[in-house]
């Protein structure tokens, strides 16, 4: 019997797609979504001052596993500078002409690649333990490399942590990443196949979190088992236009 998933791979293939809106020349979306005009935003410590570990490639990747209890330790605010520059952080912005269509389209170099430089993540935080943050939800500003309060209610953990079909290690790590997608970001250049890479970019993203974060005695755990409904209306996101994709949990090793 043919599943929605074959659906999906089949409906998605070249050949069924229409033309794209960046062909269409269509406007850009935004590379990043703007602050809120509410909420605290946060300067981040320069992440090349954090002491890590010296690792070879080889032997962390080796060595890379997933962790889901950690100490009580709380992560450093350089610490989750340096994890947030190496998953989601801004290298340069150039500008460069779209070639075959005589037309120029803005896009930023990143830490992990992405199809067609469309960087469609954005980054929450659910925070539990860092030094100088306040526990509660956070988005990253990557363009700024900055955090701004999204909500810091008391109960926000827990209702994340219900939202991950209550998988209460949520609950006991340092810091939580959240990624969400907005989905136009991809489909302007890309169309409907556009879903399709925004899942390969979260592998992108997650795999770094995991390697990074062994140079700061963090363990990682990915996580993509959550109600889409629930979480996507804790963070205050429509699940429509925009989408929560994945998550991995962070906390330093025992």
């Amino acid at each position: 019997m043919r599943g929605q998933g074959q659906d999906f791979m089949e409906k998605t293939k070249y050949k069924y797609l229409e033309q794209s809106d960046q062909n269409k020349r269509l406007p850009q979306p935004p590379l990043e979504l703007p602050p809120a005009l509410s909420g605290k935003i946060i300067n981040l410590p320069d992440f090349q001052e954090v002491e890590v570990n010296k690792l070879e490639l080889i032997d962390t990747i080796n060595k890379r596993t997933s962790i889901r209890t950690y100490s009580d330790e709380p992560l450093s605010l350089a610490e989750l500078s340096l994890l947030l520059w190496c998953t989601q952080g801004i290298k340069k912005n150039p500008s460069k002409p779209d070639v075959a269509q005589t037309m120029d389209f803005s896009y930023t170099l990143r830490t992990v690649p992405s199809a067609g430089a469309r960087h469609c993540f954005e980054t929450y935080l659910l925070v539990n333990r860092v030094k100088g943050l306040t526990p509660g939800l956070y988005r990253f500003l990557a363009g700024e490399h900055k955090l701004q309060e999204v909500d810091l209610d008391i109960g926000i953990a827990e209702r994340v942590a219900e939202a991950c079909l209550n998988q209460r290690f949520i609950s006991g790590c340092a810091v939580a990443f959240i990624w969400t997608a907005v989905a136009y970001r991809m489909a302007w250049r890309y169309g409907e196949r556009g879903y399709r890479y925004i899942h390969l970019d979260a592998g992108h993203v997650c795999q770094n979190l995991y390697l990074s974060a062994m140079t700061v005695d963090c363990g990682v755990c990915a996580l993509a088992a959550f109600d889409d409904d629930l979480l996507n209306a804790t963070l205050g996101i429509d699940g429509v236009e925009q989408f929560s994709v994945y998550l991995g949990i962070v906390g330093k090793r025992r």
